[in-house]
């Protein structure tokens, strides 16, 4: 087995995304070199013995860090709701030669988006002061509003009431727009298409809810920006499956249909 190297990543990890750092070298690289020959990437090709090192690594990672504490409901003792997760690494090569990998989660964990070993997200939603937080902190307003009429229970109330739900929906229908317009893709040839074109140029009437957060994406939009060959690609879910799911924590997963293959359509094209 391939030893990795320590990732020594500085403790600012928004600094590791932007200076390429999020990259995890593999120690051995004749071995490495010799169990990448011929490798030619796929999202659907079998899980790679490659892969299978780097998940490894990551999943000891995810026991042993301090840095933030998500509940994945594995007994460690974790704060809020138990959620698990997907997570994934991508095998790639950088411009200096060097075999590595690259790793993401899907959607958010606890404390933000930015953390060490992890590559950054399309598009932050979380960050201070961004268009999203007011979106919500004002959907949260007229929602309160809509109570207090309804509370009130009289002709005119619940006719402001029934007002402020069309508002609400108008509102919430631009917020989510906005977001998605935010989510930018880069191919292989180094165009770039938006999340909405993407969806609708595969017959659909607006990406689905989540679309852009998945693990693949995040990772292959992270190699071709820092000039990396993608090699190949694994996902695993780590943590309590939701009751309406049937994910078993640790076992590998394709990238998902709904959300990923009109994404990676793009970006893996010339």
């Amino acid at each position: 087995m391939i030893n990795v190297a320590e990732d020594g990543h500085p403790s600012a990890s928004e600094l590791k995304q932007a200076t390429g750092e999020a990259f995890c070298l593999f120690k051995d690289q004749t071995t490495a070199n010799i169990m990448a020959d011929g490798l030619s990437f796929s999202p659907d090709a079998d899980i790679h013995p490659l892969c299978k090192i780097a998940a490894a690594e990551l999943q000891q990672h995810l026991l042993q860090q301090t840095e933030w504490n998500h509940n994945f409901g594995l007994g460690n003792n974790g704060a809020g709701a138990i959620i698990g997760k997907m997570f994934g690494v991508l095998v790639v090569r950088n411009q200096n030669n060097e075999l590595g990998y690259l790793a993401a989660f899907s959607g958010k964990l606890a404390n933000g988006n930015h953390h060490n070993k992890f590559v950054a997200p399309i598009f932050d939603g979380l960050k201070d002061g961004g268009f999203l937080n007011a979106g919500m902190t004002h959907l949260t307003e007229i929602n309160r509003e809509i109570a207090a009429l309804q509370q009130e229970n009289t002709t005119d109330s619940l006719a402001a009431a029934a007002a402020l739900k069309e508002t609400r929906k108008a509102h919430s229908n631009a917020l989510q727009r906005k977001i998605h317009e935010q989510y930018n893709f880069r191919n292989k040839a180094g165009q770039y298409k938006n999340l909405i074109d993407i969806f609708i140029n595969n017959g659909y009437k607006q990406p689905p809810a989540g679309a852009g957060e998945c693990a693949g994406p995040k990772l292959l939009q992270y190699a071709w920006e820092h000039k990396m060959e993608a090699l190949a690609l694994a996902e695993f879910w780590w943590g309590q499956s939701p009751k309406s799911a049937t994910w078993v924590h640790g076992a590998y997963y394709k990238p998902c249909k709904e959300k990923c293959e009109p994404i990676l359509g793009f970006m893996l094209s010339e």
